[in-house]
């Protein structure tokens, strides 16, 4: 028999081809790479889709691949998540559209890559507004939201808060993601009194249009392979899949988290 202490509070929720029926979901950066993937992943398991993104084109490209797809997702671009202004509106346009906001998926983010000789004070600033002013301005204008039922919170760190790689000048990057790792935790903190779990994933390297340049250097890909236990590049959807399962109630004694989808690569 098991003891009181140690039973379940609740039964085990049941898996399903839309394991996110009846949620209303923000996926930030939406128009392309990961943050498309997790939109389009999250409509396609049942969840009530908002999207933005600054990039209006791309926007309308994922919109248009959710509708073609019958999938339920609306989108409000173009958004600057780095505008404090902004931010609030849109989350305004949420709280008077819908009770309460169940899963907040923060994948916009704009980095400058280049070598501490090369790199700007301004890519610097630019880089770290990109991706921890877009993360803070999202978390603080959703919580209010969030607050209402609880609900999950779910932020991008990477690999690269970890692991350094050669041929890959990730200064402020680094900087950056490890900024919300920490973030993270505290957010997790002051998040469950009321419900709101917190977690981060940290991708490996992913094939996005933004990735793709880099990956085109001679001998960069097979040095990024030469650092995985899986010998393949990862993909959106790879990411998606572990966002999905962090946004659902199969992940509700989850938080403070980081989930490495790297194909092995922080374990060597």
């Amino acid at each position: 028999m098991i003891p009181k202490s140690v039973q379940a509070s609740s039964p085990l929720p049941a898996l399903s081809a839309q394991r996110l029926l009846g949620k209303t979901a923000l996926v930030t950066g939406f128009g392309s790479g990961i943050g498309r993937g997790c939109a389009l992943m999250l409509a396609h398991q049942g969840a009530r889709v908002i999207g933005c993104d600054i990039d209006s084109e791309g926007a309308e490209v994922t919109l248009q691949t959710a509708s073609a797809a019958g999938l339920r997702m609306e989108g409000s671009h173009p958004c600057d998540l780095t505008d404090p202004g902004a931010v609030d509106g849109l989350f305004t346009t949420v709280a008077e559209r819908f009770d309460a906001l169940d899963i907040l998926v923060n994948a916009a983010a704009t980095a400058v890559f280049a070598p501490i000789e090369q790199l700007t004070y301004e890519d610097w600033r630019r880089t770290l507004a990109g991706e921890l002013d877009t993360v803070f301005l999202a978390c603080k204008a959703a919580w209010p939201l969030l607050k209402v039922r609880g609900g999950s919170i779910v932020n991008f760190a990477s690999v690269n808060a970890y692991l350094v790689l050669e041929g890959s000048a990730a200064l402020a990057h680094c900087a950056g993601k490890g900024g919300v790792l920490a973030m993270s935790r505290q957010l997790a903190l002051e998040g469950a009194p009321h419900g709101i779990r917190c977690n981060t994933v940290s991708p490996g390297m992913i094939v996005t249009g933004a990735t793709e340049p880099v990956l085109a250097q001679p001998g960069f890909e097979a040095n990024v392979l030469s650092k995985a236990l899986i010998k393949r590049l990862g993909q959106p959807e790879d990411i998606a899949w572990c966002v999905t399962f962090l946004a659902s109630d199969e992940s509700t004694w989850l938080t403070a988290a980081d989930i490495p989808v790297d194909g092995g690569a922080c374990a060597l």
